[in-house]
């Protein structure tokens, strides 16, 4: 069978390098599932590679996309047929996937597949920064609050206990939404406000860096914890005492299988009980509208690869 993919050759803007590709697919080796892709989101954390930031780990040529879900064509029969996740493998911008079976994420049948396709990523970031900096108790500030790792993080820790969530957005679209999460917006643009949040704040949870970073940690109080997941201004920031660093490569490689499966059995309750940003499908073809969209300001739906309706 044919696969088509959308690969890049040499790293550059996504715009610029980004080409879709078709190409014959092999025999499945021993092992590993063959999946046609059904659905496949854009995340920040698709495009920063393209780029060329983590080349030292990116050969080339590669298939852009890391999550998304299809249904198994290929592999153990009791696999076929199944909706799955097919991570950690090959990129998911593509008709057709092979992963590894035992990394396989079964999706349950009460997730719907447009939801499933968004649960790696965000959700499981979140989770994990959760636990390793839990908030019970704590007054939590989020930056890039509108984001979709944002909003979970919000969500969650105040199902963890957290005393209270703040959540800095740019774009005024956004502040209903995290008010009716539960989570307090604050504008980017309010710096006193910001500093006054900031000064009584126990747990900061940053996507941003840059200048909002600075402002915050010139106010956090030297017991409070700052962790940094993502750089979205693009701008590095003054490391202080308080800073955590947070990088879920870091968390995978010392992850059994089960212990991988079992943050998803977690994951899929909390998932569909949370309220996210809604979703835009485009086509494989439709890639470049996909890009333009996912990058206009204060959008409040993620763009999603609709790649085959199963």
């Amino acid at each position: 069978m044919n696969n088509v993919a959308l690969m890049y050759r040499r790293f550059g803007e996504p715009e610029s390098v980004l080409q879709l590709e078709t190409s014959r697919c092999g025999p499945l080796a021993p092992g590993q599932l063959r999946v046609q892709m059904l659905f496949a989101p854009v995340n920040a954390s698709d495009l920063i590679p393209i780029t060329g930031a983590y080349r030292h780990r990116t050969p080339l040529p590669a298939i852009a996309g890391y999550e998304g879900v299809g249904v198994v064509i290929d592999g153990p029969p009791d696999w076929t047929g199944k909706r799955v996740l097919p991570l950690r493998g090959q990129g998911t911008w593509q008709q057709v996937v092979d992963c590894p079976a035992d990394l396989a994420v079964p999706v349950p049948d009460f997730i719907d597949s447009v939801l499933a396709a968004r649960a790696y990523i965000n959700p499981l970031a979140a989770q994990l920064m959760l636990k390793h900096s839990p908030p019970r108790g704590k007054r939590v500030l989020l930056t890039a609050a509108g984001s979709d790792c944002a909003l979970l993080l919000g969500q969650w820790a105040l199902q963890a206990g957290a005393e209270s969530v703040y959540g800095i957005h740019r774009s005024a679209v956004h502040a209903d939404r995290l008010a009716a999460r539960g989570i307090t917006p604050i504008s980017h643009h309010d710096t006193a406000a910001i500093h006054a949040i900031a000064k009584e704040t126990d747990i900061v949870f940053d996507a941003t860096g840059g200048e909002v970073a600075e402002q915050i940690l010139n106010s956090l109080p030297a017991a409070g914890v700052f962790v940094s997941y993502g750089l979205l201004s693009g701008k590095l920031f003054r490391q202080q005492p308080q800073v955590r660093w947070f990088h879920i490569r870091n968390y995978l490689a010392g992850m059994s299988v089960a212990e991988w499966q079992g943050e998803f059995r977690e994951i899929w309750p909390k998932l569909q009980a949370s309220h996210g940003g809604d979703a835009t499908l485009f086509s494989l073809t439709e890639w470049r509208p996909a890009l333009t969209y996912y990058r206009e300001a204060g959008r409040i739906a993620k763009p999603v690869f609709a790649i085959s309706d199963g």
